[in-house]
């Protein structure tokens, strides 16, 4: 397939960047719903919104830079070069929070909640999103002879973008589905990261481009501290009785 949909004024225009707005306009439509029922201003989401969004691909971009700097330091032009792809999501969740955080201090709203309602759309977006990595024919996985193998560059290669995207598909689920059932604010969001991250880790290790730290995939580590960390937390902050609900879940 064509990794350029169409071209405007002679500036190619990618699928994988299309589907990649499409998400954040699908997670953006889905979060002001949510926020609205749980009565937040549209307005106040919308900030939210303008603020997460930018951060998390300058962030994602830093991330993976930092880690291929080997490269970039020799081609320092190529830092800004976002067309030519290099973005890792798990610098884009640290550049969201740090965004999010922000606005959330500046006008005075319940961040911990909020991180709660973005996480849904957040992991429906990085579903919809791995599909721009099956048009690019990357973040595939090694060879295999599995009948549900895609075959790039006349090798026939685990499908990784799909079973991420599954995953995800079933965290979101099980996120919508147990929403009302959180007993902080800011529970939601951890166990968002403690679902995507026992899929990432088992997905990453299949992976033929990770990131490095010496012998050791990025991602497996942040997925392993994700994990860890995240049920530390939430078995902590219960036993403390931190962040309980105040309003009533509609």
């Amino acid at each position: 397939m064509n990794k350029i949909a169409f071209e405007i004024f002679g500036v190619g225009i990618a699928w994988y960047g299309i589907i990649i707005a499409s998400a954040m306009m699908i997670g953006t439509l889905i979060l002001m719903k949510i926020g609205k029922k749980y009565g937040y201003k549209e307005n106040d989401i919308l900030d939210l919104v303008m603020v997460i969004l930018p951060t998390a691909i300058v962030f994602a971009r830093l991330y993976y830079v930092a880690f291929e700097w080997d490269y970039y330091s020799q081609n320092l032009m190529k830092v800004v070069a976002f067309r030519e792809g290099g973005l890792a999501i798990h610098g884009g969740i640290i550049g969201g929070l740090i965004g999010g955080y922000v606005v959330c201090r500046v006008k005075k709203l319940n961040f911990p909640d909020l991180a709660d309602m973005v996480s849904m759309p957040l992991i429906l977006g990085q579903a919809i999103g791995r599909w721009g990595n099956f048009i690019n024919q990357e973040a595939h996985g090694g060879p295999t002879d599995l009948p549900w193998g895609i075959m790039v560059d006349g090798v026939k290669v685990h499908p990784t973008f799909l079973y991420e995207s599954l995953w995800n598909l079933v965290t979101f689920v099980i996120l919508v589905v147990t929403f009302k059932k959180r007993r902080f604010y800011g529970e939601h969001f951890i166990k968002y990261l403690i679902l995507y991250s026992i899929g990432r880790f088992y997905v990453e290790g299949l992976r033929t481009d990770s990131l490095m730290l010496g012998d050791f995939r990025i991602a497996q580590l942040f997925s392993l501290a994700s994990i860890v960390l995240g049920i530390l937390a939430i078995v902590g902050i219960r036993k403390k009785g931190w962040l309980k609900i105040q309003k009533k879940e509609v």
